[in-house]
């Protein structure tokens, strides 16, 4: 298994070998290695098993940074990165020649953001190159959300796992670009799209691809546990397999009952999307057929919850 730790220069020591390390962010743990180096960049596609279609998103520590490697930062972008940078923000900008094709997926737009969490902040404050790092689980199955998750799923293939403890936020970031200077989210996630309508106006939705997808995290079936999980009114759904040994997954907590779990105890948005891939996890470890859920209020972080259950579910 890997070590685990909170030793940056031995994270750094590792990323500029060329070689792989788990790092924390707010919202999900990645799986990082130098952005501008292909053959680092070939160990993400090879230990998540994730296809090469799929582009990653390139982390760094300043707006500065993000300008040597975009041709350009438009004004609502600008606008944006101002309002939100660090954050759960993710901007799909038009990219220059030094980030190699590999990390777009062949395409002229590159992913960037720069992350919230302290940790992450200073190791890339330490580094002469930015990350690219999708999220440290194999590729389709649940995020992980602390050093463990990452531990259990890929340990086995990566030297370091930097321990930033749990992640705040617990859903992958929010992807804007940009079509004729109108914003387009791309990824529902970690920052709600009515704060980013109070900065920039009204924005467009990207449907879900389920081949060659032009921003990270687009694939309609993600993010899923092993087992069966099946969308509903949970009472609806329980009567329906009644008899059969289920798990229940509901927004707020029932009446006591076996394998039920609950995303918050009272009602609240931000606690459930912390809460969600764990929760995800712990029912897929459960001895039981199928795991029945339900949405949650499609408002704020509500929207990602359900988008990550709808994928999940491969609805």
């Amino acid at each position: 298994m890997a070590q685990i730790g909170t030793d940056i220069s031995l994270a750094k020591d590792i990323l500029t070998r060329g070689d792989l390390v788990g790092i924390p962010t707010e919202t999900v743990y990645g799986l990082a290695a130098n952005a501008l180096n292909p053959d680092a960049v070939t160990k993400i596609f090879t230990t998540k098993e994730r296809p090469s279609f799929d582009p990653l998103i390139v982390h760094t520590d300043s707006l500065t940074n993000v300008s040597e490697f975009v041709q350009e930062i438009p004004v609502k972008a600008k606008q944006l990165a101002d309002q939100f940078w660090p954050g759960p923000l993710t901007l799909l900008l038009q990219k220059k020649s030094i980030i190699p094709d590999l990390v777009t997926s062949g395409l002229d737009t590159v992913a960037v953001r720069i992350p919230r969490h302290p940790l992450t902040q200073a190791l890339l404050a330490q580094l002469d190159f930015p990350l690219a790092a999708p999220s440290a689980n194999p590729f389709g199955y649940i995020s992980p959300t602390t050093a463990k998750h990452v531990n259990d799923q890929l340990g086995g293939e990566i030297d370091y796992i930097l321990d930033g403890g749990s992640c705040t936020i617990g859903v992958e970031s929010t992807i804007i670009g940009f079509n004729n200077d109108i914003p387009v989210v791309y990824r529902l996630g970690g920052m709600a799209i009515e704060e980013i309508e109070k900065v920039v106006g009204k924005v467009d939705k990207m449907p879900h691809s389920s081949s060659n997808p032009s921003a990270p995290g687009m694939l309609a079936s993600h993010y899923a546990p092993k087992k069966k999980l099946i969308l509903g009114n949970l009472s609806d759904l329980k009567n329906k397999y009644k008899g059969q040994d289920v798990a229940t997954l509901s927004f707020i907590k029932e009446k006591d009952q076996r394998h039920a779990y609950f995303l918050s105890e009272l009602g609240d948005l931000n606690e459930a999307a912390q809460n969600l891939f764990s929760k995800l996890r712990e029912l897929d470890d459960l001895p039981v057929d199928l795991i029945l859920a339900e949405l949650v209020p499609d408002e704020g972080l509500g929207r990602a919850i359900n988008d990550r259950l709808k994928r999940a579910a491969a609805l």
